[in-house]
């Protein structure tokens, strides 16, 4: 490395990511740097091709080099993403998946799906690669919310093949059965089913699982958290208190599972159902606030047909309410596999 070089790397050493408070230097986000004619260019590594502090990132890195550096005029960042691994994944399944993340509610009502789906595609949209487990095993919606009602996964060796749309792979009881057929389980059926979907499943590499959980505090979450190394929880709620309160019963449920909640999501939120009331429980846990998405018809609509409103409409006020929500969700989930004791650090990520 060049003197000039070696000076970059010092200045960039000043510039701190703003969620894990740690310089990006020392991160090893900043890769492949050339000095020429009067310009530093070198890569950013995030930890999540979803990540909104872009613009953050150019603005602290121009100050730290441009008028501090001699013969340093101008930056260009070229921009790369790697998501973190749990390394609790390690030897508990076969598929290579970094995180899995479970989208729970207390209630159902409340659009839990509606952002499961939206927070899938929003990721893929970005370049994860995203796999959506419908674990609502008996009341499945998440292929009508992907218009994929009369698909059908195939087998090739043993293991069902997911569906794919938007880039997102899907897989869902609702693809095994006609609709009309009412699913009627016991719990072990319901823990050997969600199961299934891990180990039976040819996923392929995943950045991203996005667990879609049936409401409330019942077998489903339970068997996940038991059978899995979750990476955290986002609770779904609506403003009203009503709603608030029985997501206060899933939060303390993941506590008692030793499950963090990375987040909270108030849906519907508006003049019908008020609003204030998911940000509010939140800052009561001292839980990040991932954002307010309005009661809309075109969400109704676009989970009613198939069209996913990130995807179709991405720049209607629902369409923003819903990527912003997807990008500090990613960036919840990378805080949370890097500050933890068991994940590996993006500097040996292969």
């Amino acid at each position: 490395m060049s003197a000039i070089e070696e000076q970059v790397m010092q200045a960039l050493g000043t510039v701190i990511e703003p969620e894990l408070n740690r310089d990006i230097v020392s991160l090893n986000m900043v890769r492949d740097l050339r000095v020429n004619d009067g310009a530093a260019e070198f890569t950013i590594v995030l930890t999540t091709p979803a990540c909104p502090l872009k613009d953050v990132f150019v603005e602290r890195c121009n100050a730290a080099l441009i008028g501090t550096v001699d013969g340093i005029e101008r930056i260009r960042i070229n921009w790369d993403a790697q998501v973190p691994t749990d390394r609790r994944m390690h030897g508990r399944l076969d598929v290579p998946m970094n995180s899995i993340v479970a989208i729970a509610s207390g209630k159902g009502g409340v659009g839990k799906s509606t952002i499961a789906a939206n927070l899938a595609v929003c990721l893929a949209d970005a370049g994860a690669r995203v796999g959506l487990i419908d674990a609502d095993i008996l009341n499945p919606n998440i292929p009508q919310m992907f218009g994929l009602g009369s698909g059908r996964p195939k087998v090739a060796n043993n293991k069902m093949q997911p569906l794919e749309v938007f880039g997102v792979k899907l897989i869902s009881t609702g693809f095994l059965t006609s609709p009309e057929k009412p699913m009627i389980m016991r719990g072990p059926m319901l823990h050997s089913a969600i199961r299934q979907f891990f180990t039976d499943v040819e996923w392929g590499r995943l950045d991203y699982m996005i667990v879609d959980l049936p409401p409330g505090t019942g077998d489903a979450p339970l068997s996940l958290a038991q059978s899995f190394p979750l990476t955290g929880s986002i609770i779904v709620t609506q403003p009203q208190d009503v709603a608030v309160s029985d997501a206060i019963r899933a939060a303390a449920m993941f506590d008692q599972l030793k499950v963090p909640v990375l987040g909270v999501i108030e849906n519907m939120s508006g003049d019908f159902f008020g609003s204030g009331g998911g940000e509010r429980f939140a800052e009561s846990r001292g839980a990040p606030f991932l954002g307010r998405i309005p009661l809309a018809a075109m969400i109704r609509e676009g989970g009613d047909y198939g069209r996913p409103v990130s995807i179709h409409s991405p720049e209607s006020p629902s369409g923003r309410a819903l990527r912003r929500m997807s990008e500090l969700a990613a960036a919840r989930i990378s805080v949370a596999m890097l500050q933890g004791a068991d994940v590996i650090p993006i500097d040996i990520i292969g």
